[in-house]
């Protein structure tokens, strides 16, 4: 397979109702005001806003796709692929600042938009061609223009550009290929199980490759993707609810989103009995919090994955089977088909079994690298120290160790290792044994390098804060116990989903600020 307009096709052509519902997308108020993609729909209309882009001789080039999360926005995506250009994926979510830096960087010759969207576009000033996505709908499709540009695709072409700030706040464009998304959904699918019965949950922006897990293996097998509002995440009963009314079987979600239902009590109140597979990741899981969704659902599969945006999406994965002790730790387990990860310690050798490295991923699945940054591109993707041949290894920034069983277990980012105290300090130990706490949801870690301090925030249900002291205290070493401990209402998160330490450290600095004032 060449190019991933390959599964659409296929699938339409295989499938006995192309008007199966492939994306379904709601306001998130009931009766939610449901939008629905059939496959039919799909391949048409993005067969549709190709044809325009080729009559508009866009041919090559990063077409911005500014969008509401609806499934017409995944139209648009496969619509700029038919066109023979790369996607740039855009939400209104993304502040203004954040939107004006990407496109700056990326220089888009068309900005694809809904009527929402079309409105941010002038009212922010920004001075691209726009063209309503209804509008390339209406196109008739020219299927000799559209064949003449598969004619020269091949797979190292570029897919998309997802933007992503990591820990620094400045966005990295991460170009990905059709030859590394597929090599990607083509093994992921394996491990989750995908097939034409299968009805996602997706919890992820479509302006994140995280999405990639629901998109992409939907057009493959003909499965069904529900859109999930995000306001439901703010409600975990009235998301269980839904998860349950629409008969979803199979979720890929932040490991902090599960631990939020599992934390504030929902699974006490209501059991999502339809799912049969939860993978998760980009986070570490709370034992606490995984075990009570073991509990819940005894015979559903829980997976666990690992991996980074350059390497396309998830690396590895373990089929955790049971429930943990408080002191142990769910594996990251071992790479795809057709990946490899390596540990590599800061002389650039393997380290010892149990032993810390820094983890390493080589194979198909890499990105192409930072979009108009061959420096950051340089520093990331390097060659392999143990390789006497050209071999491009991309540095994750992440710890990880091997256990005794050949499993790879993650420890912590190497940015949430700090020093204090004269102690190495992993913050994620102090999270996890908070979130262990009874009535902790979830719970996040800082340090002030300034003033060398550390910072906990949390939430939950009732928990009082000298409780959670005196449980950290009776825990913990001297050295690693915080300094101030917060509770919020909610903590903030990225649009990914996770825990935005960058904000919860930004904050302790302007609260501290106006505490002397």
């Amino acid at each position: 397979m060449i190019n991933v307009l390959e599964y659409l096709e296929q699938t339409i052509a295989r499938i006995g109702d192309p008007d199966k519902a492939a994306f379904i997308g709601s306001s998130g108020t009931p009766p939610y005001d449901d939008a629905v993609l059939s496959f039919r729909e799909l391949y048409d209309m993005s067969r549709a806003c190709g044809s325009y882009l080729a009559r508009q001789k866009i041919r090559k080039q990063p077409v911005a796709v500014f969008m509401q999360k609806k499934p017409a926005m995944i139209a648009a995506f496969l619509g700029v692929v038919y066109g023979g250009n790369y996607y740039i994926p855009l939400d209104a979510e993304i502040p203004a600042f954040r939107i004006k830096m990407i496109l700056q960087t990326v220089k888009p010759p068309l900005i694809i938009c809904d009527e929402t969207t079309s409105a941010l576009v002038s009212e922010w000033g920004l001075e691209y061609p726009t063209v309503l996505f209804e509008e390339t709908c209406c196109q008739s499709i020219d299927d000799s223009a559209l064949a003449v540009i598969r004619s020269t695709a091949i797979d190292a072409d570029p897919l998309y550009v997802v933007f992503t700030s990591g820990s620094t706040g400045t966005p990295k464009g991460v170009v990905a290929s059709h030859r590394s998304v597929i090599d990607y959904i083509e093994n992921l699918s394996v491990v989750l199980g995908v097939d034409s019965q299968t009805v996602f949950g997706n919890q992820s922006p479509l302006y994140l490759d995280a999405c990639l897990k629901e998109i992409y293996p939907t057009l493959m097998f003909g499965a069904t993707t529900y859109l999930i509002p995000p306001s439901l995440f703010l409600f975990p009963v009235k998301l269980i609810d839904y998860i349950v009314d629409n008969k979803i079987n199979t979720i890929c979600w932040v490991a902090s989103a599960l631990s939020l239902v599992a934390g504030l009590g929902a699974l006490g109140v209501k059991a999502p009995q339809t799912l049969r597979t939860i993978a998760f990741g980009s986070e570490v899981f709370p034992i606490r919090h995984y075990n009570l969704w073991r509990e819940t659902l005894p015979d559903a599969r829980f997976i666990h994955l690992y991996g980074p945006t350059e390497a396309t999406g998830m690396s590895s994965y373990y089929e955790a089977e049971g429930t943990y002790g408080p002191d142990e730790s769910i594996p990251i387990g071992r790479p795809f088909p057709n990946t490899d990860i390596i540990l590599l310690d800061d002389n650039g050798d393997t380290p010892e079994p149990g032993q810390p490295g820094e983890i390493c991923i080589r194979g198909a699945g890499l990105s192409l690298g930072y979009f108009g940054d061959a420096e950051k591109t340089a520093g990331a993707f390097v060659q392999n120290p143990g390789a006497p041949f050209p071999d491009i290894i991309y540095k994750t920034g992440d710890l990880g160790r091997r256990g005794p069983d050949g499993e790879l277990y993650y420890i912590s980012r190497r940015d949430h290792q700090i020093k204090h105290m004269g102690h190495r300090i992993e913050l994620a130990e102090i999270e996890l044994l908070a979130a262990s706490c009874e009535g902790v949801g979830l719970a996040c870690a800082v340090f002030d390098d300034t003033d060398s301090r550390i910072i906990l925030y949390y939430m939950g249900t009732g928990v009082p804060k000298q409780a959670l002291k005196a449980y950290l205290k009776s825990n913990l070493p001297r050295y690693m116990l915080p300094h101030a401990v917060y509770e919020l209402d909610a903590l903030p998160r990225t649009p990914g989903g996770k825990l935005d330490r960058v904000d919860l450290l930004e904050k302790y600095k302007c609260d501290r600020g106006k505490s002397v004032t």
